[in-house]
């Protein structure tokens, strides 16, 4: 199947879009912990399983969190502190980042991540990240969606808590030249009632020329897989080391084990999708001839266009004849 290049997106070293292999990225988000350690190991962890990509969220604390919040105290793996200072703990420095960009390259996986603010664009740019990722909470922001289509970066859209109309607005603010569209919900985790993976059709048919990704939050690995049978060309994941672990999102993220299993059948999915051709087989010849009684006029008149060079319908192209003409030949009792 052949794809369009306004469907395609330039993702680091990648091609993303109808036609390609998913893109599989493994969101660390914070599930770190503000541990570079424990950053490591989810990139190994993504490195083993065959993610193509991790992704990491960074935020200004004074931006992002509500002013009433800041000295409102929690308790935390490392004490009761307010929660200002938890956004503190949980983010990584230009140092951090910096470790984190040397290990990616070393392991040969990209990295990117979702600002949560303009700040944290400008944070960004300072390494050279394949894409930008709006977090669905972000899709209203039209100041920070600017300053990413500024970047001249692939936008990746999520499109959780939004309505239809704020969803067109965020992507005419982005332009629709370089950005991928995700289907999400934003709940963690997602009821599998609440996931409507069926608008990953609809958003196929509004925005003909993006291609369509899914972000799941859901439990289990079944319907993230039904996401790539319905077409999603970029995948993403919230990864972890431990469900049990601290963290508001470890629970709705996929384990190590889930990770290998996610990866692997993606590729099988998506190997066994095919073209949309119908076609015989040489490996159904050998049945065919054992199991199927009775040839068919059908078989009988390919059989004869076969063996005159003609073709009677135009549907079959160079790439079916040959098996076609040999399954005509011994449906039809002809020697092939």
């Amino acid at each position: 199947m052949t794809s369009s290049p306004q469907r395609l997106r330039t993702l680091g070293q990648r091609l993303v879009g109808t036609g390609r292999p998913v893109y599989v990225t493994g969101e660390i988000g914070i599930n770190h912990n503000g541990d570079l350690e424990n950053a490591f190991r989810l990139i190994d962890i993504a490195v083993e399983a065959g993610c193509d990509a991790v992704k990491f969220q960074k935020r200004t604390p004074e931006i992002c969190t509500p002013r009433d919040q800041w000295d409102v105290e929690r308790d935390t793996p490392w004490g009761r502190m307010t929660y200002i200072e938890y956004r503190h703990r949980v983010e990584f420095d230009e140092q951090g980042y910096a470790a984190i960009d040397e290990y990616c390259r070393k392991h040969g996986i990209d990295w990117f991540a979702s600002p949560w603010d303009v700040p944290s664009v400008e944070f960004l740019e300072r390494f050279d990240v394949p894409a930008y990722k709006v977090a669905s909470a972000s899709l209203t922001d039209d100041e920070l969606l600017r300053a990413m289509r500024a970047t001249s970066r692939t936008v990746i859209l999520s499109t959780g808590m939004s309505t239809p109309r704020q969803i067109r607005h965020a992507v005419e603010v982005l332009g629709s030249e370089n950005i991928v569209l995700c289907h999400a919900t934003s709940t963690y985790p997602a009821r599998p009632e609440e996931l409507n993976l069926r608008m990953l059709h609809t958003l196929q048919q509004e925005y003909p020329n993006v291609p369509i990704g899914y972000s799941g939050h859901e439990v289990g690995l079944q319907t993230t897989l039904a996401a790539v049978a319905l077409g999603a060309v970029f995948v993403e994941r919230h990864i972890t080391l431990d469900r049990a672990m601290w963290g508001s999102d470890q629970a709705a993220s996929v384990e190590p084990q889930g990770l290998q299993r996610l990866v692997r059948d993606i590729r099988t999915v998506e190997k066994s999708l095919g073209d949309g051709v119908k076609r015989v087989y040489d490996s159904e010849l050998g049945p065919m001839r054992k199991l199927r009684r009775v040839p068919g006029v059908v078989a009988e008149t390919e059989a004869r266009e076969a063996g005159s060079g003609e073709s009677g319908s135009g549907e079959s192209g160079p790439r079916e004849s040959g098996a076609r003409g040999a399954a005509a030949r011994q449906g039809a009792g002809v020697p092939a």
